[in-house]
């Protein structure tokens, strides 16, 4: 029944699939992003607690909730690698770290910023903050093992342990403000009931976290085709794609 995703533990496959998806991821987010923060930024109505300060939501849930789901998918292609021994997740592994680790700076900068006018500080050691800032270490620190290696096949091993270690970090971050009497607000889009945040709220923040997830599907791909090709550079048919611009 899953023989067919065995195929994809072929570097010439991966890289012909990353190939033809990442036009349709990144051309589209643009757009996406775009529309999104033009509507929010410039149309959406004011909070009214948090005025016009709440606007930054458009930037900041998108990349933190992007910087969990990327650690997430990063712990997922760890655990294939290490289980099946597939080259191709120890290298969609490395091609996912640095994605993580932007958003994860934005989601820390832009929280902050968000947080000097709310709660008069520019940093607290709140729980929500703090573990964030421990997932950018653990982005960090899966690229830094990475590069320590000059065999990258065992590079690969070694971040990918990492990554599975630190997917702890996820749900803690995601339950802080549930189980510690933070500062940080609650979940607003996640409750998909009844979420904590007017219409003409969220759909301009919905647009934008479309935008931004594309957008980082659209970077992953090129990523993971530059190492394939920095990896399989020896291989006849990179020499064929990258000499014949086939594919």
């Amino acid at each position: 029944m899953w023989k067919w995703l065995h195929s994809y533990a072929k570097t010439e496959r991966v890289f012909t699939l990353c190939n033809g998806l990442w036009p349709f991821f990144l051309w589209p987010s643009f757009v996406l992003i775009l529309i999104g923060c033009i509507w929010g930024l410039g149309f959406a109505p004011k909070d009214y607690q948090q005025g016009d300060a709440f606007r930054i939501i458009y930037i900041h849930v998108p990349a933190a909730l992007l910087s969990m789901g990327i650690y997430t998918t990063m712990a997922v292609a760890a655990l294939v690698g290490l289980v099946w021994q597939w080259r191709t997740a120890f290298m969609s592994v490395i091609a996912l770290a640095p994605v993580g680790a932007v958003m994860t700076f934005i989601a820390l900068i832009t929280g902050a910023i968000w947080g000097k006018p709310m709660w008069g500080k520019w940093w607290v050691w709140d729980a929500r903050l703090t573990t964030e800032l421990i997932m950018l270490f653990l982005y960090f620190g899966v690229m830094a093992l990475y590069a320590a290696f000059e065999d990258k096949q065992l590079a690969g091993k070694a971040s990918a342990v990492m990554a599975l270690v630190g997917v702890v970090n996820v749900p803690i971050i995601h339950f802080s403000v549930e189980w510690w009497n933070t500062l940080h607000q609650g979940a607003t889009i996640s409750k998909f009931e009844s979420p904590s945040i007017a219409p003409e709220m969220l759909w301009p923040l919905l647009v934008c976290l479309l935008g931004f997830s594309l957008f980082a599907a659209g970077i992953v791909c090129l990523r993971l085709k530059n190492e394939i090709v920095r990896r399989e550079i020896h291989r006849p048919w990179v020499k064929h794609v990258l000499f014949e611009g086939k594919n």
